[in-house]
């Protein structure tokens, strides 16, 4: 062959050759961007659908508050449970003595005792101890659990320095907070419904749990008296009334969410009997269970409630919670990932992982301020073990989180908003200077602080510039602990003697 001939076909070849890597490299274009486009419709596809234009914030307040007025009616009558607490004595600042709070909340419970000295020495001395429950007796049997919990809680009162022993001829007294659902009786009793967060203990379910830690108390020689049981959220309260008389609700905004707030007692129907001399009965909402037709739901909320161990119930709660803000956040990268390919051809399998990414993560992510989002590319290592990821896919996933936050931090300002209307703090009439005060709590309040923000700023879109300076939300911590020794101050057997000296 001759040597131009074969010049002419190595030639052809490399064109050849050439011109299928070109071909191949716009296909590969064409691919990406196919798969760009489909991602950028599904995130736009969920920013639609996770909107929250201030109408629509307006007509679900509307609804908060329809349905509190039929929860206050009627047991039953409403999505929201609007629970009496048969707290009609909020602490004032004139409490004063030695008094006791134990929080059961999960596998650890925390002991604390303090001492108050009315308005002017307020709380004198204050300590706690933190215990952890062993596992086996979270499903051993009743009288097991509230031995230990009562052998403990006789290891700190055996503590007690000589500043900190109740006065001669008083029994001390003890507020107890429990966060598992109960059916409240009265302000120092309770019949346990269900155990929840890993305890199963089947006989203690129907029981009164006051009851049930009063016989442990006095199986092991603990003088004391349960003057008030309480869930955290009126602990809450408890604690912010305490600390400002203009504290008029708290809300909850942590891994879970609930509100309570100070109803006048002539404006509950449903409960009977007499009024209470304060005027006044702190109602347990329970919103979590607030649900309404103008609640922006996408297809990854709904699969979330239809895939979680309770269905149809706390579908507020899934919008808004630290628990479920990261998981949803999950589900729509994961539908990029089946469906445009976000991170490659095959799907990471942990991004397939219910729950793996928590909320502190998308936090993280959200707050990431460097030039190329490293924090970003280093959760995803960490948590889905995907890496080498685009800036492209770094700023979108910092977009989807200010999406899922903005949608929650809304949804949880018109919730608050619904409360203010419900007591008519909503508005203002001319030379009026009352100030309502919200006692806020909860990890994803606390340290969320693109969501903190938007909750408070959207508060004041709703309330309008006039109204919103006279409502302040106060971040309360620790409500569940000291709020419960408040409470038990504030419905002491004790009360008129302290009164009457």
């Amino acid at each position: 062959m001759k040597k131009e001939t074969v010049v002419a076909v190595v030639v052809g070849a490399a064109a050849v050759c050439a011109a299928a890597v070109a071909a191949d490299a716009l296909v590969r274009r064409r691919r990406q961007s196919r798969r760009r486009e489909k991602v950028r419709a599904i995130a736009d596809g969920f920013r639609r659908r996770c909107a929250t234009p201030i109408e629509k914030l307006q007509r679900l307040a509307d609804a908060m508050t329809d349905e509190m007025h039929a929860g206050l009616l009627l047991d039953g009558g409403s999505k929201l449970k609007m629970l009496v607490s048969y707290v009609d004595n909020l602490p004032t600042g004139d409490e004063k003595g030695l008094f006791y709070a134990l929080d059961l909340g999960g596998t650890n419970f925390r002991v604390m005792r303090v001492v108050l000295g009315g308005q002017e020495e307020r709380v004198v001395k204050q300590e706690s101890v933190e215990v952890s429950i062993p596992p086996h007796v979270m499903t051993a049997t009743s009288d097991e659990l509230f031995n230990f919990i009562a052998q403990a809680l006789k290891r700190f009162v055996d503590t007690e320095g000589e500043d900190m022993r109740p006065s001669p001829g008083r029994q001390r007294e003890l507020g107890f907070t429990f966060s598992f659902p109960v059916n409240q009786t009265s302000i120092s009793s309770g019949n346990l419904i269900k155990w929840t967060k890993g305890f199963s203990i089947d006989e203690t379910v129907g029981q009164d749990v006051v009851a049930e830690l009063t016989k442990a108390m006095e199986r092991v020689g603990v003088d004391m008296r349960v003057a008030a049981l309480v869930n955290d959220t009126v602990g809450t309260l408890a604690g912010g009334r305490y600390n400002n008389p203009d504290v008029i609700a708290a809300v909850i905004l942590g891994t879970g969410t609930n509100a309570a707030y100070a109803e006048r007692a002539n404006a509950i129907p449903k409960m009977k009997g007499a009024l209470p001399k304060s005027g006044e009965m702190v109602i347990n909402m329970e919103w979590g269970s607030f649900h309404s037709s103008h609640l922006p739901l996408t297809e990854y909320d709904k699969a979330l409630d239809i895939e979680s161990l309770n269905p149809g119930d706390q579908i507020f709660e899934k919008v808004i919670s630290g628990m479920y803000l990261g998981e949803i956040l999950r589900r729509v990268l994961l539908k990029m990932a089946e469906e445009a390919a976000l991170f490659g051809d095959v799907v990471p399998p942990k991004l397939t992982s219910p729950f793996i990414l928590r909320t502190p993560v998308m936090s993280a992510m959200h707050h990431d301020i460097s030039s190329d989002l490293t924090v970003v590319g280093s959760k995803l290592r960490e948590v889905f073990e995907i890496s080498n990821t685009s800036l492209e896919t770094r700023e979108l996933i910092v977009e989807l989180c200010n999406i899922i936050a903005t949608r929650g931090a809304r949804l949880s300002a018109a919730g608050i908003f619904g409360i203010l209307k419900k007591v008519g703090s909503d508005t203002i009439q001319k030379g009026d200077k009352k100030k309502s005060v919200i006692a806020l709590d909860g990890g994803l309040f606390e340290h969320y602080t693109k969501f903190r923000d938007c909750l408070k700023a959207t508060l004041t879109e709703l309330l309008g510039d006039e109204v919103s300076e006279s409502v302040t939300i106060e971040l309360s911590n620790d409500g569940s602990g000291i709020g419960a020794a408040l409470l038990a101050a504030s419905h002491s057997r004790y009360l008129e003697a302290t009164e009457e000296s």
